[in-house]
């Protein structure tokens, strides 16, 4: 929603003194499992930057932000970073030998401003668990706080702008994304004006643009109860102990997504179920009852479905309506998008409008797909030729308007002459990417298509053959006996509903030379049409 208790890449806090910030703690006690397989024996804070790992320019801007002391809370996973930073004089030695020594300069000249400590966290309980873990070396002093994992590049480092803030303002600094519309932050600010409760402050985030004033005081007055409840524990509160626990990952994903549109949200496990519904109790109470908790012994993900979706959406390929499809390749350099009719026919009256069309679905598609696989960096997208300037003025709309519902900050090129659109999508997480290939059981080292998604492809080529230049032929699917009396069984069959959609009787041809998911079309010739 609008508000959020914190929000930052980088924080100062303090507590009692308003002494020089010269204490740093760093937090690098995650698994990384984002990062898998890369993370699997390499700390995710180790990875490369250019010549650097990421926790190495971290320290470095907290050592020019006048840092002298700071300290690691890791995990048994992290012994790499203590050895990074840890001097090792015999290598040293051995480097200056080989003439390389300047290789390491700057870990040399690191150790010479910054003392280096280390903490562990025993188990993984979030950044505030991590605090407390650096408590005693953190004692009554002011501290600035960074994650190990994130940083970003400015002229003056972050840290030194939050510490100018911090010694002029005299108190906590939060580092947070502005919104940058002048007119929107104004409406926010007079808005949140009006509901803020007495004494308290508010600080405003970004997924809070275009909130209705209602929205925003629902948010804030779950906030303000949490807060009070909070309060309460912490005269009873043994020490140490948790008063207030994060969102659980469901909840943090509702916060951010759940709109009006939502009719259904079905959950598997009762006691997630319980945190859900309780949620939505609190932030839309009217929408409490679309949550449903899902006892029935066929999985979750199999009763609605999402296998086929996920495997389908993650292939090299992606279908669309009428036949149409993308193919969605990757380089080092950037991500290729190409749009193509396939056999498709329609009532188009002519190929600029069938053009026109294709594109238009695709581009739904591709926005879909961008935000499905989290794809960053620069996207090319080849769609269909169009030579009405207004049809592609049409397009560059219509992608645009799609793309709004992308959290993730992006900017669109209108297509050229030659029908290329340039995309660049803010990476927020590497790219998901989802095998959707299987090993084939007949050929050890070979894969295939995954089973779960040979119906589909066959439903979509059969559209094809029916409804475009071929329809007229009398077509006969050659399969697998396995796959023929799958297609065969049950009533209606997988056939009988081919039937009812396309008026035309599909024979089904059981062939034992043919592997597993091997399939062809034939005519009545018996040449292969498809």
């Amino acid at each position: 929603m609008g508000f959020e208790l914190f929000l930052c890449y980088t924080r100062l806090n303090h507590f009692f003194s308003m002494q020089k910030v010269r204490k740093g703690v760093i937090t690098v006690a995650g698994l990384g499992t984002r990062f898998l397989p890369a993370t699997k024996a390499t700390p995710k804070e180790m990875l490369p930057v250019l010549d650097k790992p990421v926790v190495q320019y971290i320290v470095e801007e907290m050592a020019a932000s006048g840092i002298t002391e700071i300290i690691f809370v890791t995990s048994s996973q992290k012994r790499a970073i203590e050895d990074h930073f840890d001097r090792d004089r015999d290598y040293e030695a051995y480097l200056e030998r080989q003439g390389k020594l300047d290789r390491i300069q700057s870990l040399i000249d690191l150790n010479k401003k910054v003392r280096f400590f280390y903490t562990r966290q025993s188990e993984p309980l979030g950044n505030g668990h991590a605090l407390l873990c650096a408590r005693e070396f953190i004692g009554d002093e002011p501290f600035a706080f960074s994650d190990g994992d994130s940083i970003i590049d400015a002229k003056t480092p972050v840290i030194a702008q939050l510490l100018d803030i911090f010694y002029k303002k005299k108190s906590s600094i939060i580092g947070v994304q502005k919104i940058e519309s002048k007119e929107e932050k104004d409406r926010l600010k007079r808005l949140v004006k009006s509901i803020k409760p007495k004494g308290f402050g508010v600080i405003i985030r970004t997924v809070a643009e275009g909130k209705k004033v209602a929205e925003l005081d629902r948010d804030l007055q779950n906030l303000l109860n949490k807060w009070t409840v909070m309060c309460k524990k912490l005269h009873k509160a043994p020490h140490p102990s948790k008063v207030l626990v994060e969102l659980n990952r469901a909840s943090s994903i509702l916060r951010d997504v759940f709109n009006d549109s939502f009719s259904g949200i079905h959950v598997d496990d009762e006691t997630l179920y319980t945190q859900v519904k309780d949620y939505v109790q609190e932030i839309a109470p009217e929408k409490e009852s679309i949550v449903k908790l899902y006892e029935a012994t066929e999985p979750i993900f199999e009763k609605f479905g999402i296998e086929r979706q996920i495997k389908t959406s993650f292939g090299k390929t992606a279908t669309m309506s009428k036949g149409a499809y993308l193919v969605i390749e990757h380089t080092e350099a950037l991500h290729v998008i190409d749009v193509n009719s396939g056999n498709r026919s329609n009532k188009a009256k002519n190929q600029e409008d069938t053009a026109l069309d294709v594109n238009l679905s695709a581009a739904t598609e591709i926005a879909r797909q961008l935000r499905l696989r989290d794809m960053g960096g620069i996207i090319v997208v080849d769609f269909i030729d169009m030579a009405k300037g207004d049809h592609r003025k049409k397009l560059f709309d219509h992608l645009s308007e799609e793309m709004k519902e992308d959290r993730a900050k992006h900017k669109i090129l209108p297509p050229s002459k030659f029908g290329l659109i340039q995309i660049t999508r803010q990476r927020v997480r590497p790219e998901m990417n989802i095998k959707t290939t299987e090993p084939l059981p007949t050929i050890t080292g070979k894969e295939v298509e995954a089973p779960i998604v040979l119906l589909d492809k066959i439903t979509a080529d059969l559209q094809k053959l029916l409804v475009g230049p071929s329809k007229d032929h009398k077509v006969t699917l050659n399969v697998h006996p396995f796959i023929a009396a799958y297609l065969s069984q049950g009533i209606p069959s997988i056939r009988q509903k081919w039937f009812l959609e396309y008026k035309k009787w599909v024979k089904i041809q059981p062939r034992d030379a043919y592997q597993y998911l091997e399939y062809r079309f034939k005519n009545n010739d018996g040449k292969t049409i498809y």
